[in-house]
């Protein structure tokens, strides 16, 4: 009986030191990245600013290719919502365009509702390079809750490596 409580003890114990930490961490999230691609911005950004088009690049919105989508307003205009629900890989969510500044800049909201309620801001912004090439800047930001925040290292990390991975696949699709 000891042996138990000491157990319960010893998980409580790291619990609570968890949300001890968790209170002096960071609340909001960042993560940026930026590829080279070797096609003319407009080009770029023309498939870019079509949220269906992400289901072929994004590493997350091609997770669950059984889930269901659905789409609402005109793709690649202001306030088109983009949302999808799935297994627990692409859990539920959606995507909407907040705003637009063509051929450079497409800022999107994303909402997620399972496996947690959270949400974060997307931009996606292009520049012209000389010889034809365009810079792809993603960035991701947002606030995690106490005491999810505690999660918000392990969570850039992830967010960057699947961008990273995202803007390779983009890459290879734009460069063809």
């Amino acid at each position: 009986m000891n042996i138990l409580i000491t157990i319960l003890l010893v998980v409580a114990g790291i619990i609570a030191l968890l949300l001890i930490i968790a209170l002096f961490m960071k609340r909001e999230h960042y993560v940026k990245r930026e590829i080279i691609i070797n096609a003319p911005r407009q080009k770029v950004f023309d498939y870019i600013k079509l949220l269906k088009n992400q289901d072929e690049f994004n590493k997350h919105a091609m997770a669950g290719a059984d889930r269901n989508r659905e789409f609402k307003g005109t793709d690649g205009t202001v306030g088109y919502i983009y949302a999808w629900s799935g297994d627990k890989d692409a859990g539920a969510g959606e995507k909407e365009i907040k705003n637009i500044i063509e051929g450079k800049r497409i800022e999107m909201e994303i909402r997620f509702i399972k496996p947690m309620t959270t949400s974060a801001d997307i931009i996606m912004e292009m520049e012209s390079l000389p010889g034809d090439q365009t810079k792809v800047i993603w960035s991701n930001a947002g606030t995690l809750k106490y005491p999810v925040n505690i999660f918000i290292p392990m969570m850039e990390k992830s967010i960057a490596k699947d961008m990273d991975s995202s803007l390779s696949t983009l890459k290879n699709i734009l460069e063809k």
